[in-house]
């Protein structure tokens, strides 16, 4: 068996799902290769889409959350989107590329490459296909694809999915897909130990009030440690770095964000379906920063009422939630109990024994 897991660089998440995906099967002995769609089709393609994504995601995401609310209205009129209609034009090179290299599966943690996989599987090409959400809602135009199977968050989330237009036999919830490697931590990071640490991460691209919190958080909590991930975004880095307080660590992009969790005594991280989930699989308390409108706002929703973390919306509300959480011990225990009973660590190894069992030659 050869699989292929498709992702696309709209947001960090999508792909790091992908190569969990991509390591899970390969520690299983199975060939599986991560390839971004967009090398695929081309390397402008791939800089166009970039590059719209950025822009829609500066300032306080305005241009997303316009975006966002315009697609789920356009999915709910059950014609054709603009979206599968770009992505029906990569279809041959995507049909070329499957073929050539002899893949039997394709995964796909994102929606445009599964969307040109279906155009595939609507044409009559005998190609398996397993979606992979990486939030927890049910996006728009996801109903536009038609996979074998579709991994999803969590069984509570079913109806969700079911009202797009998915048959119930095919969802499977087994939770977002993080590697089972993920959370055997080594401990490595020789980070003081004297004070409580919080762990600030705001995604691969620093997004967010991040400065504004730091500077917070360093004035009217001095007794903790404050770990800043700037992610690609050197220019916060910098701004960061310039900071002159013996409480402030600041890194840039980092491999090992699961060493970082594990350090600290509560997250602050902005509600990606993915890291959310990251920080919930190593069961540390979770404050969720000013969600970017649109799928944020279901991710922090779904952890807020699940008991899985606290969101806030200004900076004012992180201080008072993060002081809270840091005194409130009982809390702490309640989140990560919620956690353990809702976030399943072995995800992609519920994949990996799946599409084993039931797509083995």
């Amino acid at each position: 068996m050869k699989i292929l897991v498709l992702s696309c660089s709209t947001g960090g998440g999508h792909n790091a799902c992908g190569h969990y995906i991509e390591k899970e099967f390969r520690e299983n002995n199975v060939v599986c290769d991560f390839v971004d769609y967009f090398d695929i089709l081309g390397p402008k393609a791939k800089e166009r889409v970039e590059k719209i994504y950025l822009g829609t995601t500066k300032g306080n995401g305005n241009i997303f959350k316009i975006a966002y609310k315009l697609g789920e209205k356009y999915s709910k009129t059950g014609i054709t989107s603009p979206v599968y209609a770009l992505n029906i034009l990569g279809k041959n090179k995507l049909y070329s590329y499957i073929k050539e290299n002899k893949y039997d599966l394709v995964i796909c943690p994102h929606l445009f490459p599964a969307m040109a996989v279906t155009t595939l599987k609507k044409d009559g090409e005998n190609i398996k296909l397993i979606n992979v959400a990486t939030d927890y809602h049910a996006i728009p135009f996801w109903e536009e694809t038609t996979p074998d199977y579709f991994i999803i968050p969590h069984s509570t989330l079913k109806e969700d999915f079911v009202k797009k237009g998915f048959n119930e036999e095919c969802l499977l919830d087994f939770g977002i897909s993080v590697s089972t490697s993920f959370h055997r931590v080594n401990n490595n990071l020789n980070l003081p130990t004297d004070k409580d640490i919080v762990l600030i991460a705001s995604g691969s691209m620093g997004f967010g009030k991040m400065k504004e919190i730091v500077e917070a958080i360093l004035q009217n909590i001095p007794e903790v440690y404050v770990v800043a991930i700037c992610g690609n975004n050197h220019e916060l880095y910098s701004k960061l770095e310039k900071i002159n307080n013996p409480n402030l660590i600041v890194k840039g992009y980092v491999n090992n964000i699961n060493e970082y969790i594990s350090a600290s005594k509560i997250v602050l991280t902005k509600p990606g379906g993915l890291t959310s989930t990251e920080v919930g699989i190593l069961r540390k308390p979770i404050i969720h920063l000013m969600p970017i409108p649109g799928v944020e706002n279901y991710n922090a929703e779904f952890f807020r009422k699940n008991g899985l973390s606290l969101v806030t919306n200004n900076v004012e509300e992180v201080i008072i939630n993060t002081s809270t959480l840091l005194k409130d011990k009982n809390m702490q225990s309640e989140m990560i109990e919620k956690q353990s009973k809702i976030i399943n660590r072995n995800s992609a190894k519920d994949l990996v024994n799946f599409v084993i069992n039931n797509f083995e030659k």
